[in-house]
């Protein structure tokens, strides 16, 4: 057994950690390890101001470090696995990964860019620096009033040029900061979710790369390599390798795993991919059971996705991220609300320590009354009512991202403890949250807003038909019937259930409380999918 092991890296701070980390883990298996720093093309490409806008992925960054293999100069390559190609040079192999550290990526906002009532709290207007396709396509689908700016230079490079105002913002990778472990106080830094901003294939995760007849090397990294996260990954890059991953398009995908009521390892996907930086991408979630074929089946799906016509309950809003997105992509958007919304003054404020909003129109119908609010903190439930918050200068210290409701009031009531809560609601308006408090004393319903519903016929063309609340759904229903070309989205647990006293119980239920979950939802169903999304039974 070879005792001693020399390692490829480049110079960067970031790469010599990833080498050293490496080289802990091994020293601890008992090997003697050195480290070699090898200059690469992408290190030449920053230091002559070259855009490195399609270098992420395509071995830029590896090249040299692969050519040292090759020679026997090293023994084993160290790399950020995102900058590898999807395709190994002839003699060498990915004999292992390491753990997978935040996949995420990070905004990093100069505090006099800041404003509450924005998404991601970045201004309107905000000049963002990046140099990834993926981040330039998913940044301006979300905050199309955006400026970009390309952005050069190792990590610490970057967040001198933000501080030194070049920027307003810069996007990184959640990994780097961390494993640099920089102070970043005068900042504010803001962790992007992976499932609505998805990471690039492999982000988070480093690879080790040896000569395929060295058997001893492999032997060596077998015993640090994480199986569980080489699976995950491997269904992202075999995704990014049927996209064509030498052409420079944008792509996101992140892969996570969870035991589901059967105790069965689901495997979930999100995909974000555009054909350019400059083009709506499709954004879509699915998952699974059974891993097999199961990137080539969402390839599939990206590739063969039709637009549609889509009726969806709620008015037309042409500048909506919902609206704008699927209209890009094609679809064709019939939006008409079948309720309308009346007022209910409150007569009386009662005194709690919380207020839990259900939906956008309670946090519209309670704040547009102007209560008088003192040492309050506040709950919500998906990031479209969190941002209608905002938008009237509160932030949630709360927000429940799953689209179920009971689960949202468990993880609600174990925030609060005792505490009292009031909850703004519509009247006559189901009340799960509200069930899942321990004291349901402790739980003070307001109406501060009742529906009235307007039936009306609907086009029979429609082939997608979107309900957002159960009131919508049992007016739709009144006067038009379900037909068979059609597919049904319902928004939330509430609307599902509503659907289903209706004798509609094949529908679609997104994953989130928000038009991203929508989207996908939409999507999801565009084309005969590889179960999308939860279905009701």
């Amino acid at each position: 057994m070879k005792k001693t092991i020399t390692i490829g890296t480049r110079g960067s701070d970031l790469a010599l950690w990833q080498a050293n980390y490496t080289k802990t883990l091994l020293e601890e298996e008992g090997y003697t390890v050195t480290i070699k720093i090898i200059e690469t093309s992408g290190d030449k490409s920053q230091q002559w101001n070259t855009s490195f806008e399609k270098l992420e992925g395509k071995g830029f960054f590896t090249k040299e470090l692969e050519e040292a293999l090759l020679k026997k100069e090293i023994d084993l390559a160290v790399h950020s696995h995102k900058d590898l190609p999807t395709e190994m040079p002839f003699g060498l192999i990915i004999v292992g990964v390491s753990k997978r550290a935040d996949p995420s990526d990070v905004l990093l906002i100069r505090k006099d860019s800041l404003d509450d009532k924005q998404k991601w709290q970045l201004k309107e207007g905000a000049v963002v620096g990046t140099s990834s396709a993926r981040r330039k396509c998913q940044l301006k689908t979300f905050r199309p009033d955006v400026t970009l700016k390309d952005m050069r230079g190792n990590v610490p490079t970057r967040i001198k040029k933000l501080r030194d105002g070049e920027f307003d913002a810069i996007l990184l990778a959640a990994a780097g900061i961390v494993r640099l472990e920089l102070d970043l106080d005068d900042l504010h830094c803001l962790t992007l979710d992976p499932e609505e901003f998805v990471p690039a294939p492999a982000q988070g995760v480093l690879a080790w790369q040896t000569r395929d007849d060295d058997d001893d090397t492999m032997a060596a990294i077998d015993k640090i390599s994480d199986f569980d996260v080489l699976i995950r990954i491997n269904i992202e890059r075999r995704i990014l390798s049927l996209l064509d991953g030498g052409c420079h398009s944008p792509l996101g995908a992140y892969v996570d795993t969870e035991h589901d009521d059967d105790d069965r390892l689901r495997f979930k996907a999100w995909v974000n991919w555009a054909p350019a930086w400059d083009k709506t991408p499709k954004q879509l979630y699915f998952q699974t059971t059974n891993t097999e074929d199961f990137a080539d089946k969402i390839v599939d799906h990206l590739q063969q996705m039709k637009a549609q016509k889509v009726f969806i309950s709620r008015e037309y809003d042409k500048s909506n991220y919902l609206y704008r997105t699927l209209t890009d992509l094609g679809f064709t958007i019939e939006g008409k609300s079948l309720i309308e919304f009346k007022e209910i003054k409150i007569r009386e404020l009662p005194k709690t320590e919380w207020i839990f909003f259900s939906s956008k129109h309670a946090v519209r119908y309670f704040l547009n009354q102007k209560p008088k609010l003192e040492n309050v903190k506040f709950g919500c439930i998906g990031s479209g009512t969190s941002q209608e918050l905002r938008s009237f200068g509160y932030r949630a210290d709360f927000i429940g991202a799953s689209t179920d409701t009971k689960l949202v009031g468990k993880q609600f009531a174990a925030k609060v403890g005792s505490a009292k809560v009031l909850f703004p609601i519509a009247k006559d308006s189901l009340q799960s949250i509200q069930w899942q408090m321990p004291k349901r004393d402790n739980a003070i319903n307001l109406n501060v807003y009742y529906t009235v519903k307007h039936s009306v016929e609907v086009s029979s063309d429609c082939q997608v038909l979107v309900f957002t609340s159960p009131s919508n759904a049992e007016a739709y229903f009144e006067k038009n019937k379900l037909l068979p070309h059609q597919k049904v989205i319902a928004m939330g647990d509430a609307t599902a259930t509503s659907l289903n006293r209706l004798k509609i119980k094949n529908c679609t239920k997104p994953t989130r409380f928000d038009d991203l979950g929508l989207v996908q939802a939409i999507l999801g169903v565009a084309f005969t999918p590889i179960n999308p999304v939860p279905v009701n039974d």
